[in-house]
């Protein structure tokens, strides 16, 4: 009889749970160098429930993120282009080049390209511009915004300690070498 209940109630269990799963698609295909998105009919979308959601165009700048996002957890390497090693402007430059968007190699030339906007207009493509080594010296270090929420700006970039990764501009000592926000695309 025990064995009975058991037996019902596992089975209920599984019914249950098996009944509650979602099917969920990927939205994006990842291949050996990239990410790219799976072709969709960006005009609109039909749910179940027949209303009609909109469907974000991919933009060149989401391009490039996904490909700078590939390069997460790569070490640090001066003068490093490749998954064996890379530095800050390699990193942007490599991520734009795959994408067939000219920039500059170094951060300083990247620097001098593109429009300069303010914090409150940054969004996700433009460049971030610090000085590591004390005001006074040239633009040493560049990073890719991949996201603003409620003013937190996160961008990828290649850290010496850290290698490629993904920071808030609210930490302190980003906040404090920050320089300038420039629009490239």
């Amino acid at each position: 009889m025990i064995k009975k209940i058991l037996f019902l109630c596992t089975l209920s269990f599984l019914m249950i749970s098996c009944g509650s799963s979602k099917n969920v698609s990927g939205a994006y295909q990842k291949t050996a160098s990239t990410i790219s998105p799976k072709t969709v009919d960006v005009a609109s979308v039909k749910t179940e429930a027949t209303e009609e959601v909109e469907v974000k165009e991919v933009t060149v700048a989401d391009k490039i993120i996904w490909t700078a996002v590939t390069y997460k957890g790569v070490p640090y390497r001066f003068g490093g282009m490749t998954k064996k090693g890379m530095d800050c402007s390699g990193l942007i430059f490599t991520s734009f080049q795959l994408r067939e968007v000219p920039i500059a190699r170094s951060s300083r030339e990247m620097y001098r390209q593109g429009e300069k906007i303010s914090l409150r207009e940054v969004q996700r493509g433009d460049l971030l511009f610090f000085k590591t080594r004390g005001r006074r010296g040239p633009i040493n270090h560049v990073g890719l915004v991949t996201s603003v929420d409620n003013g937190d700006v996160r961008f990828i970039h290649s850290t010496t300690s850290q290698g490629v990764i993904v920071t808030s501009l609210h930490e302190n000592y980003w906040k404090r070498a920050f320089i300038e926000a420039k629009r490239v695309l």
